[in-house]
């Protein structure tokens, strides 16, 4: 009977064991086959963190290849807290050296997840500290930060990028898909400890960076244009101001200051309403300076004549039972006068000679009422009712520049035509688009939108433009030793309140081009509301057009006596 139970008890322990073998080998099946993908998810989520990186972002130049927007290479910090003893002591040795609070880096500390940013893109100093301070659980990664080693400098047209390296104004945001570095995936790792984190390759290749920008824009023109601009706003007290320097002949942007300014190096200083570039956006009524485009319809339409005799009325017409003033009470005088000497009265009888119909075609072949498609975000179309449903002054009003509102580009674009013999192009900034090597992608050509006028009438009211300049009221636009070909304008502004024009409230402008025999310069100076109630487009806008033109002239080496070619559409990189 021992020996028979001896026997079953061995038999019972063997089939415990082979019974306890079995859930071994099962447990291990399951783990190794049928929960193998589960848990090495699991493990991975543990031990690896993916995140998103971006190549750096293209460069921008100027047409002669200097430097305008870069990236830098800059630290972003971040946390790992389930790997944190004491989130709320990491707090506090971070809070002496990130630019972030103390209460909200612990609640950052405190979630539980394997991976927070804590600080992105910070300065290369603070990166320095923060190695010094050697924490647990806190890694660093280098991230690019966008930097404009020019400050203020062109800051409209070029835009900016935000913190996650995406282009947010200018050309930063148009030309977006073209600059935006390559996306990749950065596996990082911690060891057992959690004390470290690393790429897991790292021999790992980088993102791709992303195109390089050539702009039309000449940096010199553009510091000149600013320069100026900012003292005649400041000097005026002003509300602010504008400037668009144009090649007239391929329709390529030298120039494009807005005042105030703004650096896109400093966002959080940044004011919402100092970012939008006025010199595309914003619509407003052109006053006189609408006149050289009446002068131009209605020479083309033979309607008038630089010679024609016009009536002024003595500085008094009624026309639809409102009252049209003249600030000189003229009678008799040429055509020519009439532009040169700004006559109200006379611009309206142009205008209803030449009707409403020829009128409104006329607007639209200028290109008024529509985007001038320069290659920037945001451009206006400005303001042309409909011809059924202008009034019975419509057809006066406009042709004195009222009742119409444009934008500076497209009021320096029309002028451009005038300027070359009467072809109206295409504005860009954007001239090349380079890869990260420096192959060529992409070369924009100067565009040609259409033919306005004719070559001799392009002329010829270039040689009323002219007159302006030498006896009329731009003679403070006057540059020794040039040409100039110009338009004063002063136009009166809505009162938001009573809804009727303001005896206060002014816009003051001047348009015009130089060398007048062979253009190279398109300009448009726009002082907007000056302090001084008697300013005009003649004694603000006419000098900061004199000082800019002539500084640029000297500096692009075109002569008086001989102007010489020069080549603004591309840079040679």
């Amino acid at each position: 009977m021992a020996g028979s139970g001896s026997r079953v008890r061995r038999y019972v322990l063997l089939l415990v064991l082979l019974g306890g073998f079995g859930v071994v080998l099962f447990r291990l099946a399951t783990l190794q086959v049928l929960q193998a993908e589960e848990l090495s998810a699991r493990a991975g989520r543990q031990h690896q963190k993916t995140v998103s990186l971006e190549g750096p972002r293209g460069t921008i130049v100027d047409r002669h290849g200097k430097v305008l927007a870069m990236n830098m290479e800059v630290p972003s910090v971040f946390g790992i807290p389930t790997t944190l003893e004491s989130p709320t002591k990491t707090a506090r040795q971070l809070s002496s050296v990130l630019p972030v609070k103390l209460d909200e880096l612990e609640k950052k500390l405190r979630q539980d997840r394997s991976f927070v940013w804590l600080a992105r893109k910070l300065d290369p100093e603070q990166g320095r500290r923060l190695d010094r301070l050697s924490v647990d659980g806190i890694g660093v990664v280098m991230e690019g930060r966008r930097f404009y080693p020019k400050g203020s400098l062109l800051a409209h047209v070029l835009g900016f990028a935000g913190m996650d390296g995406e282009g947010l104004e200018g050309v930063e945001h148009r030309y977006e898909s073209y600059l935006r570095g390559e996306k990749r995936l950065m596996v990082l790792q911690r060891d057992a400890l959690g004390r470290t984190v690393f790429p897991k390759s790292l021999a790992e290749r980088s993102p791709a960076s992303g195109h390089q920008l050539a702009l039309t824009i000449d940096e010199v023109v553009q510091y000149i244009a600013e320069k100026e601009l900012e003292a005649a706003v400041s000097q005026a007290q002003a509300k602010s101001g504008s400037v668009v320097v144009l090649d007239p002949q391929s329709g390529a942007v030298l120039a494009m200051a807005v005042s105030p300014a703004f650096d896109p190096n400093a966002l959080s200083a940044l004011k919402k309403g100092h970012l939008q570039n006025t010199a595309i956006t914003d619509a407003y009524e052109p006053g006189s300076t609408m006149k050289a485009m009446i002068a131009a319809a209605a020479i083309e339409e033979g309607v008038m004549k630089p010679a024609t005799m016009v009536f002024g009325e003595h500085g008094r017409m009624t026309v639809a039972n409102t009252v049209i003033h003249d600030h000189e009470k003229l009678g008799w005088v040429s055509f020519a006068e009439v532009i040169q000497k700004s006559s109200n009265i006379g611009a309206a009888k142009t205008g209803m000679a030449l009707g409403g119909q020829r009128l409104s075609r006329y607007l639209e072949a200028f290109g008024f009422g529509q985007r001038t498609e320069i290659d920037l975000p945001g451009e206006g179309v400005g303001l042309v009712k409909n011809q059924k449903s202008w009034g019975r002054r419509s057809v006066a009003s406009i042709s004195m520049g009222q009742e119409i509102g444009v934008t500076p580009i497209q009021m320096v674009s029309a002028f451009a035509a005038l300027a070359n013999e009467g072809i109206s192009m295409k504005p860009y900034v954007v001239s090349e688009i380079r890869d990260a090597d420096g192959h060529l992608l992409k070369r924009v050509a100067p565009q040609v939108k259409r033919r306005v006028i004719s070559p001799e009438t392009a002329r010829s009211v270039t040689r009323i433009l002219e007159g302006v300049v030498t006896r009329g009221t731009g003679t403070r636009a006057a540059i020794p030793g040039f040409r100039v070909a110009g338009k004063t304008g002063t136009a009166q502004q809505i009162d938001p309140k009573t809804h009727r024009y303001s005896s206060s409230r002014f816009v003051t402008s001047f348009v015009g081009y130089v060398p007048a025999d062979k253009p190279r310069l398109a300009m448009i100076v726009i002082i907007d509301g000056p302090k001084d109630k008697r300013a005009s487009g003649g004694s603000l806008a006419a000098p900061v057009f004199s000082s800019i033109g002539e500084q640029v002239l000297s500096y692009l080496g075109v002569s008086s006596e001989q102007p010489i070619t020069v080549a603004m559409a591309t840079p040679n990189l």
